[in-house]
């Protein structure tokens, strides 16, 4: 059996341009990945005569309803270039709130096309398999490596960063939906997609922070009128001890928080839980990247160029 860790994608932050002829919008953003815990998914595969998918987990009831998910067009999709391969047992554990703004979906199909090249011993790179994951959604290709990255275009185009600090972080979402179209709709101020993004990475968190500060997220604002509690649960993070940076991700509803220390993180979760139990808070922890490769203990390859 292959397993497959699917992390939760979180937009540090997340600029969008005007929209394009072709009705999508060109964005800028810098997307991190959490490491093994309640902020992620986990994807186990089988071989299998035909290809099927069990969902568990405490919000697999969200996509029982789904006939033809992200999971199963991955695998059909990458059948196509193993026509020989056998069918796949796929079981989905589903840790992340579903349409919550931290790419669940995308991580899922990304999760199974890793899983499935493993599985049916395909000699397909990376490279490739983010191609075949633009076509299933614009969040699939950043997901395959798992790694954080600057995104343009669509989300297509990537540029790894090789050196990033180890983030203690913290995800709520108050469990209220927040559909991505109207979010775009209602968006009346864009910071556009001119910014100069830094090579390289963040040699420290306070690097990081520095550059955090003139950037935002483009689809807060518009989030936040569409679902007033979005800006409840920011506060709610902002006022904890040691939090060091506050957003929504995504389109929403999903919020992070950046904590100085692991423990402040912890706490953090245990406090705002506590005071809103119908809200679903997950401490999680942004891998090291350049100084030690680390995914709360689990070693995750080289980066993409041999670094």
């Amino acid at each position: 059996m292959i397993s497959e860790l699917a992390p939760a994608k979180v937009n540090l932050f997340l600029h969008v341009g005007a929209r394009r002829d072709d009705g999508f919008h060109p964005l800028q953003s810098l997307a991190v990945f959490t490491g093994e815990g309640p902020a992620a998914d986990r994807l186990s595969l089988s071989e299998a005569d035909g290809i099927g998918l069990r969902l568990d987990g405490p919000f697999a009831p969200g996509l029982q309803a789904e006939q033809d998910n992200l999971v199963l067009r991955a695998a059909r999709l990458l059948r196509e270039r193993a026509p020989g391969a056998m069918g796949v047992a796929m079981t989905l554990t589903k840790n992340l709130p579903v349409a919550s703004g931290i790419g669940g979906g995308s991580s899922d199909a990304a999760a199974a096309l890793r899983g499935l090249r493993i599985l049916w011993d395909l000699a397909i790179d990376d490279a490739v398999l983010a191609e075949l994951g633009g076509n299933l959604g614009s969040d699939v290709p950043v997901c395959v490596a798992a790694r954080p990255a600057f995104m343009e275009g669509r989300g297509e185009i990537l540029t790894p960063l090789v050196v990033m600090p180890r983030l203690s972080m913290l995800l709520v979402n108050p469990g209220v939906p927040v559909p991505t179209s109207p979010v775009f709709a209602a968006l009346n101020t864009r910071r556009g997609v001119d910014m100069t993004l830094p090579k390289g990475g963040f040699g420290d968190t306070g690097d990081l922070l520095r550059f955090l500060e003139s950037t935002g997220n483009d689809l807060e604002e518009p989030a936040r009128r569409l679902q007033p509690v979005i800006g409840h649960v920011l506060d709610a993070i902002a006022a904890q001890p040691g939090a060091l940076l506050t957003r929504m991700s995504g389109s929403g509803a999903t919020c992070f928080g950046l904590f100085a220390d692991d423990d402040c993180c912890v706490r953090a979760s245990a406090a705002i839980a506590q005071a809103h139990p119908g809200w679903w808070c997950a401490a999680g922890f942004v891998p090291s990247r350049g100084h030690a490769e680390e995914v709360l203990g689990q070693d995750i390859g080289p980066t993409p160029d041999g670094l």
